[in-house]
């Protein structure tokens, strides 16, 4: 497994963190307590949040979901 981290946001101390596995990987951001929506469209996921919207290049998805402030998104290879 290889780990990324990224900052989110300047202001909010959220991460960003992608798993690499030799079978596909998996995206997580922490946005802190919060609630928004997650959408993918031509392999970038489009995050809103309070109004702003955050995007990430994530190819083929499989399963994208937020709960509670926190976005997880699976791949495949």
């Amino acid at each position: 497994m290889t780990e990324y981290t990224q900052s989110i946001r300047g202001e909010v101390d959220g991460l960003v963190r992608r798993y690499e596995y030799d079978d596909g990987a998996v995206l997580v951001a922490d946005f802190g307590p919060t609630e928004g929506t997650v959408d993918v469209v031509d392999g970038t996921a489009m995050v809103v949040v309070d109004g702003d919207q955050y995007e990430f290049d994530v190819g083929d998805v499989d399963r994208a979901v937020m709960n509670n402030g926190v976005v997880t998104i699976e791949t495949e290879r």
